[in-house]
């Protein structure tokens, strides 16, 4: 950037920050970060920072079920968005590329932007930008050009958004970013809202890896897409829960080591004696056997005629 953008950009960032603008602007309450909390400077020339190579596989090899996982919806969203003249990155919990997706003959321009594998995106090292901002503020966002704290990142425009595990805890960040001037403000929201949709979608195949014997139900009351779902066992105990449903819900804490009943936490009527238990048991067990006792009565381990006596006393 000529020096006289880069001094404007500076300038700018700094009248932003004297006229109290932060405490009205999310960007500008990210600016102020970036300077008073990380000693930043918009001007200052950069070198973004970056793991070893050594660094980079452990990172990677720690994070593999992660990126396996996030893979065919990373190739998906690059293929819808790739044509942009954007890449697709992964990163981990603290802002730095594990994986990504680009073309060819734009990975120099990215590689020299410094959004490569293996460099640091966090807002304390880059200031004010789509990843570091989206793991501070834990929500999706995009930061357009001018909008980035340095002024050598004024020419990407980029959108993130948060991924949680099976916990409910930030895990990853994916983001795509375009280093094209000819991208608009009114294309990135379109790939804003891809990239939220890709997050969740990343999301909900973390969870189900997480609980593979259990069963899954969406939150009612909240949309497919949002990635709210409860992990139910045999039991009707939720075991797990998306970060999205933790919050529609209010749930906090390590599910499997303390259950909540799911119809506690759905509003569903519920069979709340040992009696109306064994009802339940018998009920599903005709069902199953579709309406044929002896079939039933086995499948129970009891006889016929214990069988026939234990629904009689369910009329």
């Amino acid at each position: 950037m000529p020096c006289s953008e880069t001094y404007h950009h500076a300038a700018r960032i700094e009248a932003a920050l004297t006229t109290g603008e932060a405490a009205r602007s999310p960007i500008a309450a990210s600016w102020s970060r970036s300077a008073r909390m990380h000693g930043l400077d918009p001007g200052a020339g950069r070198k973004t920072p970056r793991l070893t190579e050594g660094e980079l596989a452990a990172l990677r090899a720690g994070m593999e079920p992660t990126i396996r996982a996030a893979a065919p919806t990373m190739d998906r969203l690059f293929r819808a968005v790739g044509g942009l003249g954007t890449c697709v990155v992964l990163t981990d919990r603290d802002g730095v590329p594990v994986d990504r997706r680009g073309n060819p003959g734009e990975d120099d321009d990215f590689a020299r932007a410094g959004l490569w594998t293996g460099t640091i995106w966090s807002e304390r090292a880059a200031g004010t930008n789509g990843i570091g901002t989206c793991i501070v503020e834990r929500r999706p966002l995009t930061i357009l050009r001018d909008q980035h704290f340095m002024a050598a990142h004024t020419g990407l425009s980029c959108s993130s958004a948060p991924i949680h595990d099976a916990e409910g805890q930030l895990t990853a960040v994916l983001d795509v970013s375009s280093a094209s001037a000819a991208c608009s403000e009114a294309v990135m929201q379109l790939v804003a809202h891809s990239v939220t949709e890709a997050a969740r979608r990343i999301e909900g195949d973390l969870f189900r890896t997480a609980f593979p014997q259990a069963r899954l139900l969406v939150v009612p009351g909240t949309e497919r897409g949002a990635g709210a779902l409860l992990a139910v066992d045999a039991d009707e105990l939720v075991i797990g829960a998306t970060r999205a449903a933790r919050l529609h819900l209010g749930l906090s804490g390590d599910l499997r080591r303390a259950p909540r009943p799911a119809a506690d936490l759905l509003g569903l009527e519920s069979h709340g004696t040992l009696e109306g238990g064994e009802r339940a048991v018998i009920a599903r067990a005709l069902a199953r056997a579709q309406g044929n006792a002896s079939a039933a009565a086995r499948s129970l381990g009891i006889s016929r005629a214990t069988f026939h006596r234990k629904v009689a006393t369910r009329h």
